[in-house]
């Protein structure tokens, strides 16, 4: 006989029922089928309707041979619908050219521990730095397939991890600009009177935004009489690649920056050269969505468009070389050398977790400390 019983999740109340389906022949144990996450005790009554006709035409059939790869398109079905495009396509594009590979061919039920240890120890030999990702999402296939009564093991919950490079992470730190650096890219920037690169890495670097968040900014985003810029979407890449608009990457990165006048007079600037610009093209660049930073058809610049303009600056004026998103690091880093606090810093990065500011913080007080070394060494002079 089934018993349902009705039960909280984060998502609001499901049901589930249990039902007895006689003695195990071998162990002489009584066995019970347990099927959860119902809306409603209807549903949960229909499963068990289906579930009671097929032990009558011959038996549970919970023993299929499935595929991990078949098994793994289950679950990216229903994982696409609780996260964004961009993280969905990443997904996909993680499991098509890392975790399918490897385990998209064997048979779910036969994959062992040792099989999943051999390929998170590859994926770190091979210094992938998102190999920890990779395991999880390996995991996870595994616990759906348990849902599903498909397997009853997740072996992957037997692997050791192997521990992170802790140099990942000091490489990422050392990608920014000192004052001094700043200043001098800046001047060759005017030097070489491009005003849209300008204007770009001027406000990426004056106001700590990321890349994606600085290239969906439309000019109502803009607020000229208070100097003042809203961060409410981003620039992402979606299925094949395809650009989209979302909301940014965390709640916290939804925010109101405050500009220097500086920056503020490069942007009228910018903004009067591209409206002239694309007049000469027909194009009428004074609408409410206009995009502040566009290709030359007006439309979104490509994520990598802003490495290309990185690197031919570089080049031209033998700078050194840092990422867009080293801007973003060059924020974070003079902000704490000028005096911000912690938490100043974490609002205007939109971090969600301080210790992503922490860590920043951590590698300024230590590049202080060599620097006040340097100080003695160069005043007491041997």
């Amino acid at each position: 006989m089934a018993t349902f019983r009705q039960y909280e999740t984060k998502k609001g109340k499901r049901w589930l029922f249990k039902h007895y389906i006689g003695t195990n022949k071998e162990t002489g144990k009584r066995q019970s089928i347990l099927r959860r996450g119902f809306a409603t005790k209807k549903e949960a009554n229909l499963a068990l309707s289906r579930l009671l006709l097929e032990i009558e035409q011959g038996g549970l059939k919970k023993n299929k041979h499935y595929k991990y790869h078949e098994v793994a398109t289950m679950w990216l079905e229903q994982y696409k619908n609780t996260v964004k495009e961009s993280t969905y396509a990443k997904t996909l594009f993680y499991f098509e050219k890392h975790i399918l590979p490897v385990f998209g061919n064997l048979y779910i039920n036969n994959i062992t521990a040792s099989t999943c240890q051999k390929a998170i120890n590859k994926w770190h030999k091979n210094g992938y730095s998102m190999f920890r990702l990779w395991y999880r999402y390996t995991s996870k296939v595994f616990a759906y397939a348990m849902t599903l009564d498909i397997t009853d093991k997740n072996p992957t919950i037997k692997v050791t991890i192997p521990k992170r490079l802790d140099t990942v992470q000091d490489d990422d730190y050392s990608n920014f600009y000192n004052k001094d650096e700043l200043q001098h890219f800046f001047k060759c920037l005017e030097t070489d009177k491009r005003p849209m690169p300008l204007t770009l890495f001027r406000l990426l670097a004056f106001s700590g935004m990321r890349k994606g968040e600085a290239l969906a900014l439309t000019w109502q985003d803009i607020n000229f009489k208070n100097g003042t810029v809203r961060i409410n979407k981003t620039l992402s890449k979606g299925i094949n690649d395809k650009i989209i608009v979302q909301t940014p990457k965390t709640k916290t990165s939804i925010r109101t920056l405050s500009l220097d006048q500086q920056t503020m007079t490069i942007l009228k600037t910018w903004r009067k050269t591209q409206k002239e610009r694309y007049f000469m093209q027909g194009i009428n660049t004074l609408t409410p969505q206009q995009l502040v930073f566009s290709n030359k058809e007006n439309t979104f610049l490509e994520s990598r468009s802003t490495v290309y303009l990185m690197d031919r600056i570089s080049n031209k004026y033998n700078l050194k070389r840092i990422t867009t998103h080293g801007l973003r690091h060059t924020h974070c880093s003079l902000l704490f050398e000028s005096g911000a606090s912690l938490q100043d810093v974490k609002e205007r990065l939109g971090h969600s977790d301080i210790q992503t500011t922490m860590n920043i913080y951590t590698h300024v007080t230590e590049k202080a400390k060599e620097d006040t070394a340097d100080k003695f060494a160069k005043y007491v002079n041997f």
